[in-house]
């Protein structure tokens, strides 16, 4: 099938969240949502995410999942909240546990944090099926930007996160923990193996003032047109040219904020003995 995509710009963190559907009046998945969040004050806003949820009331649509992609270094996730508003199952990769363990160490969070991604509703494997009414998921690990990146492929729509971007700008990052460039290159291949005609959803653009913000492209356009993976690049060549530009890039702005919220399916910290939950700013561990 062909489901209906909406797409939803968090302009702040250059961000794509999706609501996808079967038809009006029918079931949704929600992808990727985004939690406002302000850096300087440390407040958070659903704003951004109440334009999903007002989306989905609108279609009168009952919410199989809140999806994310994989544990995101540059914003906080706002699945929670849409599950609370709409319903849905928050799922998540199953190799969310690895990511969990890496960054248990790097925050040195509460013991009674759990690296078995139970803060989630569901981990999925490679090769899972799932329902969204009358469409048919199915998942690919697609490792390499983290270990735990996900591809979620529903009809003919594949949401591929931070994976792949719009051709003219090419891939994702490789230098997080856990991370692997050859990885990457792999699961990209495996991704661009579906048919030609397979649409595809970015979970990020950075058009500059060259272009508009864009959230759609296709396989064959990856293949012939990527920067970084098309026209038949080797695995030597990307990995060279992944390796030394990630060593020239700032960390993301939120990446610590986020990967901590994130690794907790988006909850915040517990509350401290004065009732404030806090986020760490580990110094020179990044």
């Amino acid at each position: 099938m062909r489901p209906e995509v909406q797409a939803f710009l968090d302009p702040d963190t250059e961000t794509f969240s999706y609501v996808i559907y079967d038809r009006p009046g029918g079931h949704a998945a929600v992808i990727d949502p985004v939690l406002d969040f302000d850096p300087k004050a440390g407040r958070t806003s659903t704003a951004g995410a109440q334009r999903l949820v007002d989306h989905v009331r609108e279609q009168d649509l009952t919410v199989d999942w809140v999806l994310d992609t994989h544990a995101h270094a540059d914003h906080l996730s706002a699945a929670p909240f849409v599950r609370d508003q709409v319903g849905g199952r928050l799922g998540i990769g199953e190799h969310i546990r690895e990511v969990q363990k890496i960054f248990r160490e790097v925050f040195n969070l509460e013991k009674e944090f759990l690296c078995d991604g139970s803060q989630f509703d569901h981990l999925f494997g490679d090769d899972e099926t799932f329902r969204v009414g009358e469409l048919e998921g199915r998942v690919i690990h697609a490792p390499g930007h983290t270990p735990a990146d996900m591809a979620w492929l529903i009809g003919d729509a594949l949401f591929v996160g931070d994976t792949l971007f719009q051709p003219d700008k090419g891939t994702a990052r490789c230098d997080f923990p856990g991370g692997d460039a050859s990885t990457l290159y792999r699961s990209i291949r495996k991704l661009l193996e579906l048919p030609d005609e397979t649409r595809i959803f970015v979970c990020h653009d950075y058009p500059g003032d060259e272009r508009e913000h864009s959230a759609e492209t296709s396989v064959g356009a990856e293949k012939r047109d990527n920067i970084h993976v098309g026209a038949g690049k080797s695995e030597a060549e990307f990995v060279q040219m992944r390796e030394e530009r990630d060593a020239t890039l700032p960390m993301p702005r939120l990446i610590l904020p986020s990967v901590q919220v994130n690794i907790r399916a988006g909850e915040m910290p517990p509350a401290e003995d004065n009732e404030v939950r806090y986020l760490k700013i580990p110094i020179d561990q990044l």
